[in-house]
């Protein structure tokens, strides 16, 4: 069968300490490349005639192709090894900027480009994610998390602002954005060959089909132990991850876009870098909530729901008011919001996964979160029938759902976290899960 270890063995540890850096590195170009587009959307409204649904649906074409990146890469990468996986990331995103680059006045090089740009992006959140944490070699758990979350928050966050400034001032606003994106992309995947594997690749046993199939697919399952904690915690929270992003900086700006004239185009730039600065300057505090003993394990994604849940509140009111300075102040908070959860679900997930399904389970995670850059294309397409400031209001209806549902999940399962907690402290014994699959197939 497909990918079964003779003897179950760590990863192979890193002999550079500093080289998770160049997979960093990777992570930014490939969140760049995935940023970028966003502050253009009301460019293509105005230069290229496309309709609010239209720009909305190119949003929808990346998370559709984000999720086999997310769910196929990881569990790939867990079997036969991050570089690979990694470097075939680094490329398509390129190759998805070359294609936005010239296509830019047919939707459908729009909806091929954003595709590819989302499988790219999903490679490199599963694999370099994973990747980061076991280079980062006597590194603590949570500083590996932030590594890889700020790395791609960051590319996140000047691929758009450089976009949208280059959009809004620079020559050939249809063009320029993607190709700035392609000179920085092209000397990684080159870079990523010097990289240490941490994963030497599984023999195959067997090619059959089935094992293609279910060896992959058993990465992607959660280990049984922390089922409870991942239904009540992780999977009412990580939708909200970048629900937030979506309604700071691709609903914000379009119902508010006709109050900054023509300084729409970097207005919505400035509120998406505003969003993912201030997701990345708060996401040291996650740490932190993260800590403690008994019912104050895992405070963070309570912490992060009851901010999103302000936010969402004032995305209902700003509907109603359309005021550029509260879009503002909501971006900002949904920005804190974002950069609490998205690192406290990592630490969730790196301590429900063992070693052979880091990766698959980190591509579930992000699965799940960016199930919520939907929310502006649901959005748009309800608007036939209803109102934004209905249909914000209901948004925040579900985020005080969410935030019940996430507050009494991590009170009925803080004895397992404060064990988990202990053990981690303590080193030597790993989480019982942690060997479950040692010799699967």
């Amino acid at each position: 069968m497909l990918g079964t270890r003779k003897a179950a063995h760590p990863p192979a540890t890193a002999s550079r300490p500093d080289a998770w850096r160049i997979v960093a590195a990777a992570m930014f170009v490939c969140g760049w490349g995935g940023n970028q587009f966003t502050p253009l959307l009301l460019m293509y409204r105005r230069l290229g005639g496309y309709s609010t649904l239209s720009v909305d649906a190119f949003l929808g074409a990346y998370v559709v192709g984000l999720v086999p990146g997310l769910l196929l890469a990881g569990p790939v990468s867990d079997r036969r090894g991050r570089r690979p996986v990694l470097v075939a990331g680094a490329v398509a995103s390129a190759v998805a900027s070359l294609v936005l680059c010239f296509g830019g006045q047919s939707p459908w090089p729009l909806y091929a480009g954003r595709l590819i740009t989302g499988v790219a992006v999903g490679v490199a959140m599963a694999v370099g994610s994973s990747w980061v944490k076991e280079l980062s070699s006597g590194a603590d758990g949570g500083l590996a998390a932030r590594r890889a979350s700020l790395c791609q928050t960051a590319g996140f966050g000047l691929g758009a602002g450089v976009a949208g400034a280059l959009a809004q001032w620079g020559p050939w606003p249809m063009v320029t954005p993607y190709a700035v994106h392609v000179l920085l992309t092209v000397a990684i995947p080159v870079l990523l060959l010097r990289v240490p594997e941490t994963r030497p690749p599984l023999p195959y046993e067997g090619g059959s089909l089935r094992g293609l199939l279910t060896g992959p697919a058993a990465d992607l399952r959660v280990p049984a132990p922390a089922r409870r904690r991942f239904r009540l915690v992780v999977l009412p929270m990580a939708p909200w991850v970048f629900g937030a992003a979506g309604l700071a900086y691709a609903v914000m700006p379009q119902l508010v876009g006709s109050r900054a004239g023509h300084w729409g185009l970097a207005y919505a730039t400035g509120l998406t870098v505003l969003t993912l600065g201030m997701g990345a300057a708060v996401q040291p505090v996650a740490k932190r909530l993260q800590r403690g003993a008994g019912a104050r394990a895992g405070r963070a994604p309570v912490a992060a729901m009851a901010v999103m849940l302000l936010g969402a509140a004032l995305c209902a009111a700003n509907a109603v008011l359309l005021s550029p300075w509260l879009a503002a102040a909501t971006a900002a908070i949904l920005g804190a919001g974002y950069g609490i959860a998205v690192v406290s679900g990592l630490l969730e997930i790196q301590r429900m996964a063992g070693a052979d399904d880091l990766a698959g389970l980190t591509g579930v995670y992000y699965t799940l979160a960016y199930a919520g850059f939907l929310l502006p294309t649901v959005l748009a397409t309800l608007s036939a029938w209803l109102s934004y400031p209905v249909m914000l209001t209901a948004v925040a209806a579900a985020a005080l759902l969410c935030l019940a549902l996430v507050a009494t999940g991590t009170r009925v399962t803080a004895a397992t976290t404060a064990t988990e907690e202990e053990r981690s402290q303590r080193g030597p014994a790993p989480a019982p899960w942690e060997h479950r699959r040692a010799g699967r197939g």
